[in-house]
């Protein structure tokens, strides 16, 4: 058995089908359908799911006072708002943000990432097209020559933000103000350049890049 999972959805449909495709996955899966007892049932679990829009308490009271009592339990928002507003409330306590609809598979890289990153599973290193990252270790290997890619403090901080939001469109705003701790300004090219050179290190083309990809006039997105 993998780790346990607390799982908060109001929605039958999307609870039932969510609890049993983790527990097939072999989570254990503790599912509430509102955040009455968050607290009392964090204890041992490996990690948060909690849906934003639940009865009586919002999913962002409920996930502030569960990072508040148990800090070492990554939370993972689920919810049908896309404004980033919304999502930049969640990211203020959550360790990830995921809006509905979402595929069962992303779902579960994402947890995956969320454990790693918080010991709860066993360490393991994303398999990336070509590369092997071990992220506690910030390493990343190349399979294909066997040799490490040496990567700067802002280069692996940007992949490793990618990373942590597989299948994600992450915007250039996004990805400033998690990694530099600043507003982005539009116009500014610092993260354009840092991209640009992170891609000569890890890619097998960077004139034709496979891992990180660019949506034009939105943002950049890693899939596996």
């Amino acid at each position: 058995m993998k780790a346990v999972i607390l799982y908060i959805e109001d929605d039958r449909e999307i609870g039932s089908w969510t609890s049993r495709h983790l527990q097939e996955c072999g989570y254990a899966v503790k599912w509430l359908q509102s955040g009455d007892k968050a607290l009392e049932e964090a204890p041992g679990c490996g990690l948060v799911i909690l849906d934003v829009m639940l009865p009586g308490l919002d999913g962002f009271t409920v996930g502030q006072r569960l990072k508040k009592a148990e800090p070492g339990i990554p939370i993972l928002m689920l919810s049908a708002r896309t404004a980033i507003d919304d999502k930049l409330a969640g990211l203020q306590f959550a360790d990830d943000y995921l809006t509905k609809p979402f595929h069962p598979d992303e779902l579960l890289a994402r947890i995956e990432v969320l454990l790693r990153r918080s010991g709860a599973h066993p360490v393991e290193p994303v398999a990336i097209k070509h590369l092997l990252v071990y992220e506690k270790e910030k390493r990343i290997e190349n399979t294909e020559t066997g040799e490490e890619i040496l990567l700067t403090g802002k280069q692996f901080q940007i992949f490793s933000y990618l990373l942590r939001h597989l299948g994600q469109i992450m915007t250039k705003e996004q990805i400033y103000e998690a990694v530099w701790g600043e507003p982005y300004f539009d116009g500014d090219k610092t993260l354009m350049v840092h991209i640009r050179y992170l891609r000569e290190r890890i890619e097998r083309d960077p004139a034709a890049p496979e891992v990180i990809e660019t949506l034009r006039g939105i943002g950049y997105r890693v899939r596996l």
